[in-house]
């Protein structure tokens, strides 16, 4: 590949102009983390367009094989994902719930032509990187309003979704487990959707620092996801699980007020200590012994719909595992999970009602030397245009202290982004 560097007088159409280039080919990823500081961001924007190569797996028992194997092979950035269903691949479980989406459970490519934003500057890397950017000018962005039409349903009715958290308590009660995230599904059939819109509204909806759109196909990734899954520099792992909640106000006195209620939840405190406990378990499993600590603890974010609590736990790699089994150690997230990990995932599959496939599992990328970061794909949008299916899923952690009606409020907050920008809340 040649490289070019270019400065773009706007940023904001630029990005704009480039995604909808991007479109134009099959596969196509993006990476924004829309301005968030973060020290362990490896640049500002990535757009990844076309496939030489793919990666492409069922949950199989060979699944994480496959991946060490295409990573042993390919040099340079590769953008991905992984289904939640993965899962099955590392323990001895099932996924029969529906699943009405049928995206790949493991998917990479080594892209034909990237663009990296850091400081202002794009990088293009391509075998044409003129032509490039000449096409991506000469582009000029939709601004047509975004249309959506459909019924938004839900799996669950309210009733049965407190009546299923109360039947989850009762486990939690049993000793079977100490906390389980439970996920109820909305969905629209049959609609005619506009991805690069939805992505765009929901990016400026709801910027998060870990916001993603992927294409395969006729398959689609729009995530607003604010959620680190697990990030490797040189040799450092680094995990972000999130795990608290609380709306914002647009009163600055009350916003804060709601901050530092948040932060000094015993109910919330106790959730994220669960499942930092969980992450620090999961990354003994491929860690040097001895190096695996919280760096953060209880720290409060803001993102524009809610405030969220959200913990750091870092270690260093062990040296002789390679990032494919850092991956199968760790995943999917103890945040979308519960604990103790398999227990609460042979509930979820009991008391859920839709494959998760996707949701709850990771998109990001694998890069040069080594290093790599994936999301945990939440407040996501999930798109089928072969069928016309759409869908979004949305949870709660379910404990012994745990309001079965406060919970599914939780949900509904989680959810207000995308119901706001399909229009239907």
């Amino acid at each position: 590949m040649e490289s070019r560097l270019y400065s773009p007088e706007n940023i904001i159409l630029f990005k704009e102009q480039a995604l909808q280039w991007a479109c134009s080919f099959d596969i196509t990823a993006c990476y924004d983390s829309n301005g968030f500081e973060d020290p362990y961001s490896a640049f500002d924007l990535l757009i990844a367009a076309g496939a030489k190569h793919t990666l492409v797996s069922s949950a199989d028992k060979a699944a994480f094989s496959k991946l060490n194997d295409f990573l042993s092979i390919s040099e340079g950035w590769l953008p991905g994902f992984l289904s939640y269903d993965l899962k099955n691949s590392l323990e001895e479980l099932r996924s029969d719930n529906a699943d009405r989406l049928d995206f790949p459970d493991l998917f990479f490519f080594v892209p034909e032509h990237l663009l990296i934003l850091r400081n202002g500057r794009i990088e293009v890397l391509s075998d044409t990187p003129d032509l490039i950017l000449e096409q991506i000018a000469a582009l000029v962005p939709d601004t047509s309003p975004l249309s959506f039409e459909g019924e938004l349903r839900s799996r669950f009715s309210r009733e049965e979704y407190i009546t299923t958290a109360e039947l989850l308590r009762q486990h939690i009660l049993r000793g079977d487990i100490y906390e389980v995230n439970f996920c109820q599904e909305f969905y629209v059939e049959q609609v005619s959707a506009a991805p690069l819109s939805l992505f765009h509204a929901l990016n400026k909806r709801s910027p998060t620092p870990f916001s993603a759109f992927f294409k395969v196909g006729q398959q689609y990734i729009l995530s607003a996801s604010p959620e680190r899954y697990l990030c490797r520099r040189d040799n450092k792992l680094i995990s972000q699980p999130i795990k608290g909640t609380v709306k914002r106000s647009k009163d600055p006195k009350e916003d804060e007020a709601l901050k530092q209620q948040l932060r000094d939840d015993p109910k919330e405190q106790a959730e994220n200590v669960m499942i930092v406990d969980l992450v620090r378990n999961d990354l003994t499993k491929c860690s040097m012994p001895g190096t695996v600590r919280v760096e953060e603890l209880f720290g409060i974010y803001t993102f524009k719909q809610v405030h969220q609590m959200v913990s750091r736990v870092v270690s260093q790699a062990e040296t002789s595992a390679s990032n494919a089994a850092i991956i199968a150690a760790t995943f999917p997230m103890g945040s979308m999970t519960g604990a103790p990990k398999i227990s609460a995932m042979e509930l979820i599959e009991r008391y859920e009602r839709s494959k998760r496939g996707i949701f709850s599992g990771a998109v990001g990328y694998f890069g040069p030397g080594g290093d790599f970061d994936f999301n945990v794909i939440i407040r996501t949008l999930l798109y089928n245009a072969d069928t016309g299916y759409l869908s979004f899923q949305v949870g709660s952690a379910i404990t012994y202290a745990a309001d079965a009606e406060k919970e599914y409020e939780e949900c509904l907050l989680k959810a207000e982004a995308i119901m706001g920008v399909l229009g239907l809340r």
